[in-house]
């Protein structure tokens, strides 16, 4: 079987998802894009059982899947889904010295990463998940 295409230009689409979060969050570089996106994403997962997260990460890109999946602590408490602003202070907490994720974090990752998954599956997905997944990947 030859190797799927999405994981064979993974890279490739890596780098267009990155491009696209930075200009719509209108960052100046990858590392402060690539910040943004991490703690948008690390946000989210804090919300989630373990095997919603599984389902969640099943619709993501392949570099964006290992990101949201990396130095995961399954043990950490879960948080409810609560204000955009505190979800978004939450976000921009990770690396705070080096975090330049703006007010609009959450909803600029959310516009840049639905340009990036299959929509509908995505939707199909986030309507399955505990209430207030949807809203947070609302744009």
């Amino acid at each position: 079987m030859p190797i799927p295409m999405d994981l064979q230009h993974a890279s490739e689409d890596f780098e267009r998802f990155l491009a696209d979060a930075r200009d719509t969050a209108g960052l100046a570089t990858r590392n402060q894009a690539f910040t943004m996106v991490e703690g948008v994403l690390r946000t989210f997962r804090r919300r989630l059982s373990l095997e919603d997260a599984i389902r969640f990460a099943g619709v993501l890109p392949p570099v964006v899947r290992a990101i949201f999946v990396s130095d995961w602590d399954p043990e950490e408490a879960h948080r409810p889904f609560t204000d955009v602003a505190t979800m978004t202070c939450e976000a921009q907490a990770l690396r705070r010295h080096h975090n330049f994720a703006p007010a609009s974090a959450i909803r600029d990752v959310a516009a840049s990463l639905r340009r990036h998954v299959d929509e509908a599956a995505f939707d199909r997905l986030l309507g399955a998940l505990p209430e207030g997944a949807a809203g947070f990947w609302a744009v």
